[in-house]
């Protein structure tokens, strides 16, 4: 009979976690999280005092350690900095949370070169960048990679399909990476959530904070418990894929 570890009331206790995308909705959610489950957290965005508003707020309600570390993640050298400023500060990374991504919600033909960079840039290449500079670390800890993936990554999205194939990419490249680096006993996650109330959708005009009451869609506490639970997976398990939807949406299609 194999021993059943007991529950931990600190379950991510002694080690390091970094959040990109952490000045708000999902990031912000998620570290908290991470800091009361017993976790070291960095914070990564590019507004600064969001950032240091949530490590303020963090350090008065829990134990954690909390660094702040402005990064815009369409830079490799910024997200190398990042990465590199977490291991100096804190001596080792765990976990990985690849948050930060923008969602601008216009057809094909209206979207401007810039607009498709942007979108692009933040989704696809800030994934990549992030995962590149952590895993070294992560092969070294046997730590925890997760991808913020979206119901869009799973279904068709007509009114905003470069959107969905950015994330149609992080879900086939967290799929993939897992596949490459299994037997380095690093657990990578996609977390695939429908709509959830935060700022997303800023870019275009109308956020779904204020597109929905609470209560209507997703919250981004909910997702950030989805991600708490990826990442305390040990070797040898790991949540590959884990889809948040609510329970009447698959009736929408």
């Amino acid at each position: 009979m194999v021993d059943r570890p007991t529950a931990l009331e600190d379950p991510l206790d002694g080690r390091t976690a970094l959040v990109t995308g952490a000045s708000s909705g999902i990031g912000a959610a998620t570290a908290r999280v991470l800091a009361e489950d017993g976790a070291d957290v960095c914070l990564a965005a590019r507004r600064v005092e969001r950032l240091e508003s949530l490590a303020d707020e963090i350090r008065d309600a829990t134990d954690a350690a909390v660094s702040v570390v402005p990064t815009d993640v369409t830079d490799s050298d910024a997200v190398r900095a990042l990465v590199d400023a977490t291991v100096e500060r804190f001596g080792s990374l765990d976990i990985v949370v690849c948050n930060a991504g923008l969602g601008i919600d216009k057809p094909v033909a209206e979207l401007t070169d810039e607009e498709y960079r942007l979108m692009t840039g933040v989704n696809v290449d800030g994934m990549f960048y992030t995962a590149r500079e952590a895993l070294p670390h992560l092969e070294a800890s046997e730590g925890n990679l997760v991808f913020l993936g979206s119901m869009s990554g799973n279904h068709p999205r007509p009114h905003n399909p470069v959107y969905a194939a950015t994330k149609w990419w992080v879900r086939g490249f967290a799929s993939s990476l897992q596949g490459s680096i299994g037997e380095e006993n690093v657990g990578v996650t996609c977390v695939n959530p429908t709509e959830v109330r935060t700022e997303f959708g800023s870019e275009s005009g109308e956020t779904l904070e204020a597109s929905f009451e609470e209560g209507e869609v997703t919250e981004a506490i909910e997702v950030a418990d989805a991600i708490a639970y990826a990442v305390r997976q040990r070797s040898p398990n790991t949540v590959l894929s884990l889809d948040l939807y609510r329970r009447d949406k698959l009736s929408h299609f």
